[in-house]
């Protein structure tokens, strides 16, 4: 029976590694800004803050990480607790949002973007991926950070 326990073991870590998703590089030009500096007053007009609010469920398993084509182009990896500001004209955008759970999880939002427009939050979910415009920063909102660009 010992034999066994190693196999076990061995493919529990391969199934829990697996889930891991190649990141995207953005073709995008993202907004730079301290982070001191984001503000409900600095965002809007075009300025759209989109973040990952990612749970334990995901964060766990590896399966946290959101890749994301806006426009049929690439706005990047946002991996848990990570967000990105990008300037976005007013009217339709598309969103199509990716997350690798057992299989390629994937989900496109139509989204208007007008003046009013701040925040976006997206997150994966059991059996898609979740995106709603709230323009209010998360209650952790100290435990973000920008997106990583050297993905």
């Amino acid at each position: 029976m010992k034999p066994t326990r190693p196999i076990i073991l061995f493919a529990l870590m391969l199934i829990l590694s697996s889930c891991a998703l190649k990141p995207i590089s953005s073709e995008h030009a993202l907004l730079r800004m301290e982070k001191e500096d984001i503000s409900s007053e600095s965002l809007g007009k075009g300025k759209v803050l989109i973040y990952n609010d990612a749970n334990i469920l995901h964060t766990g398993d590896n399966t946290a990480r959101l890749n994301i084509v806006l426009d049929d182009k690439n706005l990047g990896q946002l991996k848990a607790k990570d967000f990105v500001i990008v300037k976005l004209e007013n009217g339709n955008h598309v969103f199509n949002i990716r997350h690798l759970d057992v299989v390629n999880m994937r989900s496109t939002h139509k989204v208007v973007i007008t003046d009013t427009v701040k925040i976006i939050r997206v997150k994966p979910t059991i059996t898609s991926n979740k995106l709603e415009i709230t323009n209010e920063f998360p209650n952790n909102w100290d435990k973000y950070g920008f997106m990583s660009t050297n993905n």
